[in-house]
């Protein structure tokens, strides 16, 4: 768990706001609460990647980013005992991050990766939750696993010389969007460790976490989604408090690869929430 001496050193930047936005849009919903909002990135993502959406986003609330362990470098130490690279050990740091805020329940905003941990720490800490964005990912990946992501890993430079040199390789919405969480073109954690982050969700599911949300959420789904078929659409499903959004053409990175569409339902859902 993420001492709380320690925030500052996993790159919580606190972005600010509410504020009026630059495009006209008006002044922040008045007598409504100002809520927290965090930012959660995928699992090779950085709270910096989510710069494109911080601005609009101030507009509904005091936005957040962080990095969550294991992406804050790559000279960050790997752990000694695998535990520390479960679903868990994620929500108890982001459970403690916001403990520190103390600004009431937040609304978690997660890509992926950070979409889960949004959701399972709703389910686990109820109390500090008000509100979810699920973008692109599912409760059950059993049976699958990361083995096949090697050798395309293992075709990467050790260090990327520009951002040009990432979008030959990713393509223009990826290869932005990796540069932007490197180093200086240097990755900012270790492959083996993503990897067994993600080996985890081939072993587990996450369904009763997901049922145990009672908050509002919007759940966003790519059409090129990395979710198996349907699982999406059945979170809404089975919670009458979750609406979904398919959003056709766009890859995993939702929010940067369709990002007007993606903007247009985050701040629809977050205008209607009575909370």
């Amino acid at each position: 768990m993420v001492e709380t001496q320690a925030i500052g050193e996993i790159g919580l930047r606190d972005h600010g706001g509410p504020v009026i936005t630059d495009d006209n849009r008006g002044a922040p919903p008045s007598g409504l609460p100002v809520r927290p909002i965090v930012l959660l990135h995928g699992l090779m993502g950085r709270g910096r990647t989510w710069r494109r959406q911080v601005p609009w986003l101030r507009r509904y609330g005091r936005v957040f980013t962080y990095d969550a362990a294991f992406h804050m470098g790559a000279d960050f130490p790997e752990p000694d005992d695998p535990a520390e690279l479960c679903t868990e050990r994620f929500v108890a740091d982001l459970a403690e991050i916001l403990t520190w805020i103390d600004q009431g329940p937040a609304i978690l905003i997660g890509h992926s990766m950070g979409a889960l941990h949004g959701w399972c720490t709703a389910a686990a800490y109820p109390e500090l939750v008000a509100a979810l964005v699920v973008e692109d990912m599912a409760p059950d990946f059993r049976g699958r696993t990361t083995a096949n992501w090697t050798p395309w890993f293992e075709s990467w430079p050790e260090r990327f010389d520009s951002v040009d040199e990432a979008v030959e390789m990713f393509g223009p919405v990826a290869g932005r969007y990796f540069y932007e969480a490197f180093d200086d073109g240097r990755l900012h954690g270790r492959i083996p460790v993503w990897s067994a982050i993600a080996e985890e969700w081939g072993t587990r599911h996450f369904w009763e976490q997901w049922e145990a949300v009672s908050v509002p959420a919007l759940v966003i789904e790519a059409e090129y989604t990395v979710a198996p078929p349907g699982q999406m659409r059945k979170m809404c499903a089975l919670n009458e408090n979750a609406q979904y959004l398919h959003v056709a053409g766009a890859g995993h990175l939702v929010h940067d690869d369709a990002p007007h569409v993606y903007r247009g339902a985050v701040e629809a859902f977050l205008s209607g929430l009575e909370i």
